[in-house]
């Protein structure tokens, strides 16, 4: 773990709400100096505190208007490995997310498709056929609030 003082914080929550600010801007924004700036996200960035900048796109502008939760319980856990799951589900392009989990489901995917019709098209097509599916219960998302910054 990473020592962070006010300024380290400062950086990660400025970089946390825009990702494309400059060494340049974020130090004219926080007091400080390019360079100073650069070095501090340069140390974040090799200690792994910043993983990546992402661009974040607006699935219903691009016409993906629903999103579901699924809760997908294996069949029989020991004929197919989990690797073998987990590699099928991430090579669908709608499946968004695919998260391991501990409880009622032995996994949780998020998935987005352009309706309803075209989500019963990637549950029966896709997601039901792969490998070691057994039980499937769904989740439409009705809203999300998100609360953008960092931990």
């Amino acid at each position: 773990m990473i020592d962070l003082d006010e300024t380290d914080r400062a950086i990660l929550r400025a970089l946390a709400g825009d990702a494309t600010l400059s060494a340049g801007a974020l130090g004219r924004q926080l007091g400080l100096s390019q360079p100073a700036t650069w070095r501090r996200i340069r140390r974040l960035t090799e200690a792994g505190a910043l993983a990546g900048r992402r661009l974040v796109l607006d699935r219903a502008a691009l016409g993906f208007g629903v999103t579901v939760f699924l809760g997908v319980t294996l069949a029989a856990k020991g004929r197919v490995s989990l690797e073998d799951f987990e590699r099928a589900v991430s090579a669908i392009p709608e499946v968004q997310t695919v998260q391991h989990v501990l409880g009622l489901y032995d996994y949780r995917l998020r998935v987005v498709a352009r309706d309803i019709a075209d989500f019963e098209r990637v549950l029966r097509r896709r997601i039901m056929t792969l490998p070691g599916v057994g039980a499937v219960d769904a989740n439409v998302l009705l809203s999300e609030e998100r609360r953008p910054g960092p931990l």
